[in-house]
């Protein structure tokens, strides 16, 4: 591991809680692809399947930010257990219900459950904040944490769709939910990291979403959620179209490799000019990226265009948490952080749902449409908000802007 990388993990501590928030994102990428392999798998809709995986992603943003405002104020540990056992109890309920094929509503009244699943990565990154704030190694350590995330997204969807298909339909949203207790449970024992709350902020301040700038992020990201929703439910059904549905994770785990090796770059360097120019550069490159998409018509085609397309995304997100921190109070962070993932998630449930009755109505290959409209849809959008994103309000954040891309001329 390179050495700015392993100074991360000087702080006493930070082994323990990166490997528990590993475990815990686990499901990030698990859970939605194997709740569309279940059902499809099952029932052979993807209308359906993908109506479900929207759903779950809608709840999460809708519960998402309050569960993250909670643990703002009262703590990682008073919060996430609860939340968990809630959602655990749903998905335990989901997979009864499609395996004795109960009717659709009680699917999608469990798939509204599972999605108060917590926000782990912004758990994660609200203790990396709360030990290196104020230091270039924060830029590192959301470098890594994007690493992280993109590691999941590549075992992730291989474990989930592998099982499913070769084992029985459930199996991948199972073993999701026992990588979630095991993360969220060994995480919430680990106090001495955890970030010190603050509960007397509910007189002083409302909602992180009160920042200008962290609406822009958020509704743009609701556009790029979307190609991501997209893009799994599409690639699925491309790989079953050509016989060979068990390939979709192996792709899908390529288009993660691709954001995984350019965070693990891009956590190594230090930029100058202003982070929201290079924010919307990022846009702009994830939408460019969704064209050739539309053009592939075999497998391995198809991995090659999504691995150089996983270029532009964790790159992106490491400057989006940047800009959180500038535009959001310290005392909201977490939640900041949790608002950009809500946005990501209705944009996924929009994706998923789209691609999966474009599938329905015209084939897979013409699904990879919705991405390519949903990027198009990030950059005008992300266009409309850029001067907001230049002018952080006085008081918020405080931290990246000693660590920043505009002052790390003068550490180089």
């Amino acid at each position: 591991m390179p050495s700015p990388y392993r100074a991360l993990f000087a702080a006493p501590g930070t082994k323990a809680f990166t490997a528990a928030g590993f475990l815990g994102r686990m499901p990030l990428s698990m859970m939605g692809i194997g709740v569309v392999t279940m059902v499809s798998q099952v029932t052979g809709r993807y209308g359906l399947a993908g109506a479900l995986s929207a759903t779950l992603a809608l709840s999460a943003a809708a519960i998402g930010p309050r569960v993250s405002r909670l643990v703002d104020r009262h703590g990682q540990r008073r919060v996430l257990r609860p939340a968990t056992l809630v959602a655990l109890t749903a998905a335990a309920v989901l997979l009864c219900a499609v395996r004795f094929r109960w009717p659709d509503w009680v699917l999608f009244v469990c798939a509204a459950g599972t999605g108060s699943v917590p926000s782990l990565g912004a758990m994660i990154r609200a203790r990396w904040a709360a030990l290196y704030r104020g230091t270039p190694q924060l830029h590192t350590a959301y470098s890594f944490e994007s690493v992280v995330d993109e590691v999941c997204f590549i075992f992730g969807p291989i474990i989930s769709i592998g099982l499913s298909t070769a084992w029985f339909p459930e199996a991948g949203p199972l073993l999701a939910a026992c990588f979630l207790a095991a993360g969220v449970f060994w995480l919430t024992a680990q106090q001495a990291t955890e970030p010190v709350p603050h509960p007397d902020e509910r007189q002083s301040g409302g909602s992180a979403l009160r920042s200008a700038g962290l609406r822009v992020l958020v509704a743009t990201f609701v556009a790029t959620g979307s190609i991501f929703g997209a893009v799994d439910v599409v690639t699925v059904a491309f790989a079953d179209e050509r016989g060979h549905k068990g390939a979709a994770s192996v792709v899908l785990a390529l288009y993660a490799a691709g954001s995984c090796v350019a965070g693990a770059v891009f956590g190594l360097l230090r930029f100058g000019g202003a982070p929201e120019r290079r924010w919307l550069l990022g846009v702009a490159a994830m939408a460019v990226s969704m064209i050739p998409l539309l053009l592939v018509g075999n497998l391995p085609l198809l991995a090659v265009a999504l691995f150089v397309a996983g270029l532009s995304i964790a790159p992106t997100m490491i400057t989006t948490m940047s800009l959180i921190e500038e535009h959001v109070p310290r005392a909201r962070l977490t939640e900041g952080m949790t608002w950009v993932s809500t946005g990501l998630a209705v944009g996924v449930a929009l994706g998923s749902s789209a691609a999966g009755w474009a599938i329905d109505a015209a084939g897979a290959r013409a699904g990879y449409g919705v991405p390519a409209v949903s990027g198009a849809v990030a950059v005008v959008v992300g266009f409309l908000g850029y001067r907001r994103l230049r002018r952080p309000a006085a008081g918020r954040g405080g931290t990246v802007e000693q660590h920043s891309e505009r002052d790390v001329r003068n550490l180089a």
